[in-house]
């Protein structure tokens, strides 16, 4: 039987340190099952993961500010930088697009709150058409507190298909409640709502994912795709990049080569999911060529 995970004072927490010879950023620190233990991102190839503190060395915590100024050069502060200069009016700030030479796409699928199940049509048609042209076929899922706590089946088969080398997944944070009242204006929706409680919403998934596993990434997708300048240099401040999308389906954007695709896979939206299935079809003959294929989040943000 496997072991509890037990999470507590998880804080956010900048610095710097060495391990395995190789310098990393951290991000958080916290106690795991008793021990310290900091969440890092490697700065060249924003791939992120836990790191007890008594295999660091070097280790030194410091501002946001005093960070983007010592590692101003690595793809990872280059990305989170760029990422906040795209603070675009009310939605889709951030990163929205990828490799614009490339051939292919970087799919995105949030699991927001919602009382249906994972979509697994869009797994299993994925690894359909691209069984035997790449493995494990990269995706990126924006992931809320609340879908993660209610869909404890869902995620079991989500973390089989990464087990068993089908895909790799890039774990988003969507924030942990992603509120949202239909009766009220999107100025002050989503993470706009006064009152909201940004470090709570960051934190607790975070927490929460690691319980279960799951290693954040480096990234965040705002609920609704709604922010502000002030949401964003908050969020960004957290070591999070943000990221909107160019090519959201269901609302009838048109994927393009090297596109951030948007779908929603928590069972509300089945026609982005249907479109998806058809773009997939449509390029058949060209994932069979290796012409169109699928990349990973952190390779199309730090190769921008």
């Amino acid at each position: 039987m496997k072991a509890q995970v037990k999470i507590s004072d998880y804080q956010y927490n900048l610095g710097l340190a060495d391990y395995n010879n190789q310098p990393y950023i951290l991000l958080r620190s916290f106690n795991l099952n008793g021990i310290l233990t900091y969440l890092a991102v490697n700065p060249q190839n924003l791939d992120t993961r836990t790191i007890k503190a008594t295999e660091l060395s070097n280790t030194t915590l410091c501002s946001f500010e005093q960070l983007c100024l010592k590692m101003e050069d690595t793809p990872y502060i280059k990305a989170l930088l760029r990422a906040r200069s795209k603070a675009l009016p009310i939605q889709d700030a951030g990163i929205t697009h990828a490799f614009p030479s490339e051939k292919g796409i970087t799919l995105t699928i949030d699991l927001c709150p919602s009382h249906k199940g994972l979509d697994k049509d869009i797994f299993t048609s994925l690894t359909g058409a691209f069984k035997n042209i790449e493995r494990p076929i990269p995706v990126a899922l924006s992931l809320t507190g609340k879908f993660l706590l209610t869909h404890e089946d869902d995620i079991q088969w989500l973390k089989g298909l990464v087990s068993s080398g089908q895909i790799t997944i890039t774990w988003i944070n969507h924030t942990y409640h992603h509120h949202y009242n239909p009766a009220t204006l999107i100025s002050h929706n989503f993470l706009l709502e006064p009152g909201t409680d940004l470090q709570s919403e960051l934190l607790l998934l975070e927490s929460a994912m690691l319980e279960q596993g799951l290693i954040p990434s480096v990234f965040f997708r705002f609920p609704g795709l709604v922010s502000s300048q002030q949401l964003v240099n908050k969020v960004t401040s957290y070591g999070l990049i943000t990221i909107g999308s160019d090519a959201w389906l269901a609302k009838g954007q048109q994927a393009q080569p090297g596109s951030l695709v948007l779908i929603h896979g928590n069972g509300n939206e089945p026609i982005g999911v249907q479109d998806f299935i058809k773009l997939l079809a449509s390029e058949t003959a060209a994932v069979h060529q290796k012409q169109w294929l699928l990349y990973d989040l952190r390779t199309s943000a730090a190769r921008q």
